[in-house]
């Protein structure tokens, strides 16, 4: 008997940027793919949004205008048939909350997944790699980790938070990977380890193309891999079945 296809139907807000959208929609579908086997993949509605665009309102901090924008898209994702979203990208869950009422969706919060993984593995005390809005802002992250999930978190020093910040903007969301960053990353890692730190975020979607569990002095906890194994599950969760009418008498 063929396995089940997997039937809900998933909006992806991405293009922030479109390298780690990219990695998104790959996993996704080598997961549903694994889930159900021969040619299954996933049922998807991606909105792929202009970067330089959100990256100029976060300069501005204008974030409320950044969060109307993307709630617009997932309203539209929501008019094409998608049930719930997923952001593809860490800073911007600043705005979740805006995204989810301007769209009617739930959308799968990027640091519930991550929060699961990292107690289940035995971990209290992480640091949080990422741009420098979602190291220097509780909001984004760090706070739902902390209340929901009761994770001690740190952040690395003023210097290698803008050394992340060069990395990220300037390599990385431009499709560069640099070895000489991958070494400072590494040493940034490894000064949170002697500072007592068990584990390792990369809270942005672009940083495992740098830095990954073999190349890290700390275990390290993808963001993009487990968001997009926490949207498999969804995507392959059993609908209810619809109930019967009541016969007329």
């Amino acid at each position: 008997m063929a396995a089940m296809p997997c039937s809900r139907m998933l909006g992806l807000l991405g293009g922030m940027s479109w390298d780690s959208t990219a990695v998104y929609y790959r996993l996704i579908n080598q997961g549903v793919a694994a889930r159900r086997g021969g040619l299954h993949s996933a049922p998807l509605l991606l909105h792929s949004v202009d970067f330089a665009q959100v990256a100029a309102l976060r300069a501005a901090d204008d974030w409320t205008q950044a969060g109307q924008w993307l709630a617009q898209a997932g309203a539209g994702l929501a008019a094409a048939g998608a049930q719930a979203l997923v952001l593809a990208t860490n800073t911007m869950h600043k705005v979740a909350a805006q995204i989810e009422d301007g769209s009617g969706l739930p959308l799968l919060h990027i640091a519930d997944p991550l929060g699961q993984a990292l107690v289940v593995a035995g971990f209290e005390h992480v640091a949080l790699l990422g741009t420098r809005f979602t190291m220097d802002d509780p909001a984004i992250v760090q706070r739902r980790l902390q209340q929901h999930h009761g994770l001690r978190i740190s952040v690395p020093a003023a210097d290698d938070r803008a050394l992340l910040q060069r990395v990220i903007f300037g390599e990385l969301c431009r499709g560069v990977v640099n070895a000489t960053s991958r070494s400072a990353v590494r040493a940034m890692i490894e000064r949170q380890r002697a500072q007592g730190v068990q584990a390792v975020i990369l809270g942005c979607t672009e940083l495992m193309l740098l830095v990954d569990q073999q190349n890290s002095p700390l275990p390290a906890f993808d963001t993009t891999a487990l968001h997009a194994a926490a949207a498999v599950d969804w995507i392959c969760h059993p609908q209810p079945e619809p109930e019967e009418a009541e016969p007329t008498p």
